[in-house]
């Protein structure tokens, strides 16, 4: 395992893997990037300030695939970045009204996933959504076996996108406008109220 125990990544995944790259290693290291709870951060969502995940312990599809990538990397393993366009608003069902006015204002986003070579194949690998969350229908992996595709949360509205890590700065940025960052206020408040159970 390529790791530098300087750095915030090498020492958390020392920590998740007590050092080991195999099987169970990759599976425990989806599971804790799983677990950190979803919110929008904007600040994180670059392929240098997604490490803040770890401090903060809270980030979107696009810091937790950095993350995933980056510790998979240093396990060995072959990881592209995949990317799906896809609106808020094709969630209608999760949402309270007032969240639901803002999402139908939402242009397209990209969604951000990781595909890693396992046997042979690039399996889907979307850590995205954690369990809380799963109470008002969002998709998410319970358990993953380390070899199946897991569960996208999304409904993707055009073509799989895939990029090499060293092609992370090609990724399209997200639209930060003023409607945006109002809705990913509210998106933060309303699952951390599902979390505590006042929803």
């Amino acid at each position: 395992m390529n790791m530098n125990g300087n750095d915030i990544v090498g020492r958390t995944l020392q920590k998740w893997t007590g050092g080991s790259n195999g099987r169970d290693a990759m599976i425990a290291v989806f599971h804790r990037i799983r677990d950190i709870p979803y919110g929008v951060l904007p600040e994180l969502n670059s392929p240098v300030e997604y490490r803040r995940i770890l401090e903060v312990n809270m980030g979107s599809c696009t810091p937790k695939h950095l993350l995933m990538c980056d510790m998979y990397s240093r396990m060995g393993l072959n990881v592209l970045y995949a990317v799906y366009p896809y609106r808020w608003a094709e969630l209608e069902e999760l949402y309270p009204p007032e969240l639901w006015k803002l999402a139908q204002q939402m242009g397209p986003v990209n969604h951000l996933a990781c595909r890693v070579e396992i046997k042979g194949r690039y399996v889907l690998v979307d850590a995205t959504v954690d369990p809380p969350l799963g109470k008002i229908g969002l998709p998410f992996t319970a358990s993953w076996d380390g070899e199946s595709d897991t569960a996208l949360p999304v409904l993707p509205a055009g073509e799989e996108e895939l990029y090499h890590p060293s092609e992370a700065d090609l990724m399209p940025p997200p639209d930060l406008d003023d409607t945006a960052l109002a809705f990913y206020e509210g998106l933060n408040l309303y699952f951390q109220r599902i979390r505590d159970g006042k929803y």
